[in-house]
């Protein structure tokens, strides 16, 4: 990165106002009025603010199990996925339900067991546990099944699946949670494959084009307007299984990068890398788990703040930020 890379700062927090004993902030979304849905683990899962993080109304109360993922349409329909009961629900602008992908607690078999997802030997149809969703400009629906599968599923827009894709491994098409999905303008998908570090980019039909490496634990991506892709990385400080070795001192921190169409990386969101600043400093991340970019450029992150506590017998507070806006300063 040189002189001329992009440079973003936190934003004043905003009032999030959570609820309950679980502050997991899981994903965030931008309509075309540039209201901003932040998905929470709270009673009301759905909170809607403006630009300037004024609060607007919620919804979703009761719905859901474990929210995960959340994308809207260019309609405005909001498409959230719950990893809980394995299940992908479609709203109104308005939060009223219009389609649901999957039945609630029906889940396909891939040998997945203990909640470990090194037992996945096989990709399965729909769905267990599901991660992501991303509405491809057919406005076809694309599914990342990633905490109990290893698969890729395609849907009209009506909801019949199209095909599957996947395979539990390291290999090209093959997948180690497959954690959020993205679909660009061109059609090309982009799978965050997690536990294999890297970005798998693949042709509508699920053909393999090729990945992007220097990633460190993808969650999320998000492509805006201009090309620039935004991906955010968990790092290897939380949400760790059993077997991976106990972070230390040079361990890959949670971040998200800025990087050019090629995934070459040019920047950083928020403040710079480096070992002796808190996580829970503005800027910073322990935990990055979904990204979003609105039409005016800010950057909104989210985080899972519940995973982070269980790193590390009191690692994190749990005061610490789970969601957080940047402006673009350079």
């Amino acid at each position: 990165m040189d002189q001329n890379s992009p440079r973003y700062e936190a934003a004043p927090p905003w009032e999030l106002k959570l609820e309950g004993s679980n502050p997991d902030v899981a994903a965030v979304a931008v309509n075309s009025r540039g209201e901003v849905h932040v998905l929470t683990r709270s009673p009301h899962p759905v909170l809607v603010f403006d630009r300037r993080g004024r609060f607007l109304r919620s919804w979703g109360d009761g719905v859901f199990a474990t929210t995960h993922g959340m994308t809207i349409g260019p309609d405005d329909c909001i498409y959230i996925v719950d990893a809980e009961d394995s299940t992908i629900r479609k709203f109104s602008p308005a939060g009223e339900p219009l389609l649901q992908l999957g039945t609630p607690f029906m889940v396909s078999e891939t040998g997945f067991r203990d909640n470990d997802f090194r037992t996945i030997d096989r990709a399965a149809p729909p769905f267990n546990s599901p991660t992501g969703v991303a509405i491809a400009p057919s406005n076809e629906i694309y599914i990342s099944d990633g905490y109990g599968n290893a698969a890729v599923h395609r849907f009209t827009e009506h909801g019949e699946l199209i095909g599957t894709w996947g395979g539990a491994g390291r290999g090209p098409g093959e997948f180690r949670t497959p954690h959020g999905v993205f679909v660009d303008g061109q059609g090309i998908v982009y799978v965050s494959d997690r536990e294999n570090d890297r970005v798998q980019r693949f042709t509508p039909d699920g053909t393999y084009v090729g990945e992007w490496g220097e990633v460190h634990r993808p969650a999320a991506v998000f492509i805006a307007s201009d090309g620039t892709s935004f991906v955010a990385e968990m790092g290897y400080i939380a949400g760790l299984v059993l077997g991976m070795p106990e972070p230390g001192r040079d361990t890959p921190q949670s971040r998200v990068t800025v990087r050019d169409s090629n995934g070459r990386v040019r920047g950083l969101v928020g403040v710079q890398e480096g070992p002796d600043v808190s996580p829970c400093a503005p800027g910073r991340f322990l935990a990055a788990h979904a990204v979003w970019v609105d039409s005016e450029g800010s950057v909104y992150v989210t985080e899972v703040i519940n995973a982070r506590a269980k790193s590390g017998p009191g690692a994190v507070p749990l005061t610490c930020h789970a969601f957080q806006v940047f402006h673009r300063v350079q």
